[in-house]
């Protein structure tokens, strides 16, 4: 028989071993299926109201339905704009995830997909993220690990954003009311110039650029040289079928940020924004102030 001090020791443990199973805040998520081992068939329910964040189920089994919300109480017209866009880590395996909606699932990550880490987007209005456990005998190593967003779908230069449009990605220049909006709404803004592009096998290339002048970065994207003159220097995704401006010209380079990757958005030539910029303040309609 266990002495009372060791009852207690192993009482306070299992506690706190079952308080451990599942736990959460508003923007990430972290459990365990092996609370679902004795009853496989149970469908967990987890609520996460942030504008990004993750998930990680260790050793998954059973289900879960996963409800993302904005972390403020949209009106309806920006509720309809939203987007969820999840992408998995490069470790996460053992699960489908489906796009759940009046219980009709639609497949949007196999079970073979999760390494080659693609990002896939749906409306926020169309349903849940349905996660689903694929059977095995050995679930020791197994992990579903996702990352996901909440993204605005009219935003200057979304529509560089491939995974946002089911067809081809729409090369326009932005409307002068967009470029203004651009350039103190977006997650980075600066001048500068293209030098070279990588072209992925993603449909997208990758194109190093060089700032003379950073206005605002959302991370740490773009980062100072120690060389003389001290630029900042980044890469930017822009899509292939659009390709990257010219690399002889000046640009005001805006854009999104999206799972730590860099997307061009609005990019005008700077000497064009500049005539643009002060004829709406000379106008009164310039949105923000810029240095």
């Amino acid at each position: 028989m266990l002495p009372p001090c060791a009852e207690l020791w192993i009482t306070a443990v299992l506690l706190c071993v079952a308080a451990a199973q599942y736990s959460s805040d508003h923007c990430n998520w972290r459990g365990s299926g092996l609370s679902h081992e004795s009853h496989r068939r149970d469908v967990e329910q987890v609520y996460l109201r942030c504008a990004q964040g993750s998930l990680e189920w260790l050793y998954p089994t059973g289900a879960i339905i996963v409800n993302l919300r904005p972390n403020t109480a949209p009106t309806a017209a920006h509720r309809a704009g939203l987007h969820v866009c999840i992408k998995p880590y490069s470790h996460s395996q053992g699960s489908r995830v489906y796009l759940e909606r009046a219980g009709d699932l639609t497949l949007l990550l196999g079970a073979e997909e999760h390494a080659r880490a693609p990002v896939r987007c749906f409306s926020l209005e169309d349903g849940a993220l349905f996660v689903e456990a694929v059977p095995a005998m050995d679930i020791s190593r197994r992990i579903t690990a996702l990352q996901y967003e909440l993204v605005p779908r009219q935003v200057p230069g979304g529509h560089m954003y491939p995974y946002l449009n089911s067809g081809p990605v729409a090369c326009k220049p932005c409307s002068d009311e967009e470029v203004l909006l651009a350039v103190c709404s977006s997650d980075f803004a600066g001048v500068g110039s293209f030098e070279g592009a990588v072209t992925g096998p993603s449909g997208y290339s990758s194109a190093l650029v060089s700032l003379s002048r950073l206005y605002r970065q959302k991370s740490s994207t773009f980062a100072r040289g120690a060389a003389r003159g001290r630029r900042w220097r980044g890469r930017v995704n822009v899509p292939k079928r659009c390709g990257a401006p010219p690399e002889a010209d000046v640009y005001l380079l805006t854009g999104s940020i999206h799972f730590g990757e860099a997307w061009l958005g609005c990019a005008p030539r700077y000497r064009d924004f500049l005539q643009l910029y002060r004829r709406a303040e000379g106008e009164g309609t310039n949105p923000c102030q810029v240095a």
